[in-house]
This record gives C-alpha cells, sequence and structure tokens, in this order.
C-alpha cells in the first residue's frame, strides 16, 4: 500500500470519525467537537480526544493523547486498538468498517514477511502491542482471584480487544485479555498465553475456550522474578502467583499445563526445585515426572500440596492466612527465613 492509499483511507475514516470511535473507542463519549477517552487501548477516561469535525487546527480524525503525548489518525487507532502488527491488517480493517472493496494486487517491492498465527513471531508481537497490567481489566481479574502481589510481573500484560476464533468456521470475536510472556531460561519470549477476560474483568470470558497459548512452549514457561538457587514451578499462573501471595520474594514459573510443567527446563544455578502441584492425576504425573527429572540432574525437588483442588483455591476458599501457614510448613526451615515475609 501507497503513502497515497493511506492517507485516502485516513481520510475517508475521518470523514466518519464519531462512527470509528463508538467502533473502537466504546469505552469513551462525544463531547462537543471532540470524543474522549482514557487511551488508545479504549481505558475509560478522558486523556486521548479525538477530533470528529475538521477545523483550522486540523482534520477529522486526528487525536493526541495529553497523559503521554502520544498523537496521530484514525488508522493508528484501528492499529493499537486491535493490536494489529502489520499495517496490511490495518488496511484491511479499516476497509471493512469502510465497506471499500480490496485493492489491485500490486507487483511493488516485497513486504517483510507476515508472521504466522501461532508462531512465535507472532507471540511477540502480540505482546509488543500490549500493555502493562497495572490499572487495566487484567489487574482487575487477578485482583478478583486474591492476587495482589504483583512485583515482578512484567511478563504479564493486557490487550483490550484481542481476538478469538471459536474454529475455522466462525466468526473471529475480540474479547479483552491478559497475555502471559513465554520465555526460555535466557528470557527470551518463545509464545504467549492467552486469557481471554469477562467485559467487567471479574471472571473468563463467557467462551468455549477461555484460555489458549501459541508459540514455542515446550520446556519453556510464564516467569515471575529473578532465577537463582531456589525457584518454584507449577501449571496455571492463578496457581503459581497465589502461592507467591505468600511466598513473595522467590523466584517461580508457570508452565501452563501438567505436560509442559513435567517437562519444563532447569536452568543454572537451580540447587532447589519447589514443584507447585494441582491435586488431580495430571498433577500427580507431573509431579512424578519432575521429581525424577530433578533427582537425576542433582536438584533437590520439594513437592507443594495444596489442600483443595489447587492453590488459587486455597487462596480464595480458605484465605491467605491458611494458605500461609499451609505453606510455611511444607517449605525448607531456611527457605521460610529466606522467601517468606512476616504477616502484615
Amino acid at each position: 500500500m501507497t503513502r497515497h492509499d493511506a492517507g485516502d483511507l485516513a481520510h475517508r475514516l475521518g470523514r466518519q470519525a464519531e462512527a470509528v470511535c463508538r467502533r473502537y473507542l466504546g469505552a469513551g463519549r462525544r463531547q462537543g467537537h471532540y470524543w474522549l477517552v482514557g487511551d488508545v487501548y479504549n481505558t475509560p477516561g478522558r486523556s486521548l480526544f479525538v477530533r470528529l469535525k475538521g477545523s483550522p487546527k486540523g482534520p477529522a480524525g486526528k487525536w493526541q493523547d495529553a497523559a503521554t503525548g502520544e498523537r496521530g489518525d484514525l488508522l493508528d487507532v484501528i492499529r493499537l486498538a486491535l493490536g494489529l502488527a502489520d499495517f496490511a491488517d490495518v488496511a484491511e480493517e479499516a476497509r471493512a468498517f469502510l465497506s471499500l472493496p480490496h485493492p489491485e494486487p500490486t507487483w511493488s517491492q516485497p513486504k517483510s514477511p507476515r508472521a504466522l498465527s501461532g508462531s512465535a513471531e507472532a507471540a511477540k508481537r502480540l505482546f509488543a502491542v500490549s500493555k502493562p497490567i497495572s490499572g487495566t481489566l487484567a489487574g482487575t481479574y487477578l485482583r478478583r482471584r486474591g492476587i495482589t502481589t504483583l512485583h515482578g510481573t512484567g511478563s504479564l500484560r493486557f490487550h483490550p480487544r484481542c481476538y478469538y476464533r471459536p474454529d475455522e468456521h466462525e466468526v473471529t470475536q475480540t474479547w479483552p485479555a491478559l497475555i502471559a510472556a513465554v520465555t526460555d531460561a535466557s528470557g527470551l519470549i518463545t509464545g504467549v498465553h492467552r486469557t481471554w477476560l469477562a467485559p467487567d474483568g471479574s471472571d473468563k470470558a463467557p467462551i468455549d475456550t477461555p484460555r489458549k497459548a501459541m508459540g514455542d512452549l515446550l520446556g519453556h514457561a510464564v516467569r515471575f522474578g529473578v532465577p537463582g538457587e531456589v525457584m518454584a514451578a507449577g501449571e496455571g499462573i492463578e496457581s503459581v502467583l497465589s502461592v507467591r501471595e505468600v511466598v513473595p520474594d522467590m523466584a517461580m514459573a508457570a508452565a501452563l499445563s501438567a505436560a509442559h510443567l513435567a517437562a519444563i527446563l532447569f536452568a543454572e544455578p537451580l540447587r532447589r526445585l519447589y514443584i507447585v502441584r494441582d491435586n488431580d492425576p495430571a498433577g500427580d504425573g507431573a509431579r512424578d515426572s519432575l521429581v525424577e527429572r530433578a533427582d537425576a540432574a542433582g536438584i533437590e525437588a520439594i513437592v507443594l500440596s495444596p489442600t483443595l483442588g489447587d492453590f488459587n483455591e486455597d487462596l480464595r476458599e480458605l484465605g491467605v492466612e491458611a494458605l500461609r501457614a499451609s505453606i510455611r510448613c511444607q517449605l525448607a526451615p531456611q527457605d521460610v527465613a529466606r522467601f517468606m515475609r512476616a504477616a502484615a
């Protein structure tokens, strides 16, 4: 697409600026000749203003975020609100909104290759266009599950309109989502895990499969804190973060499934591994496999077992003090002093 084509699309969108804002920035509202919203990710608020009518100050569709100084046009709104990394996808979305036909193909200079759906490169792009979880629905979702210790959680981000496609025969939907970076032991992103959320962040989205991962997952994990000689590893993000509520200074990793937990890779200088198991047959199998692998590698393995189904269920149903007491008696004494803070 040429610069002229992009300019023409931006101009056409500007002629329907209010309709564009209502579609992609629906958390905002009109005030006079402007559309006001919190930011370009459709957060409620008033920091970002979009010009709805042209004036000597600028054409319709131009916007600026007073909080950050960012500015752009309605093509940027579509790109950022939907998390689109390739401009061809932005143009496709804009044309669909404007009900325009597809342009004739041209034999111009070759473009950079598009990331294959589900690839590690696509995962990196999705994580890059997502935002920190502070003040977002992702933070609301975690708090609703009793999780408030969020320091060292840079591996978690939020996307306000993450694509969800039930299957190849159904229409693609968009839902807010908690985005978690899956990394190798060196911190390189190899995949992401998506948890689609209800519009108010109170729970997971009411869809058939509210959790999906993509990219290269085997052996890797969602990591929290700085790894060292002692760390904990478990299956689910919420379960691992629940343990972190009472052991906030220990590095932890969520492998995302029992099978992946059993195959998680060990990194130097690990000497003691706490296995955060789920209380089910799959959790038992992951525990046994990981204990055997750790023993063969000369790593001490200690199993942490929940009272109920998993540690997030313990946190929500039994409370933080009961969880603290349960985990305290399962840790090695030296790690209680090193990693557990005194109750407030």
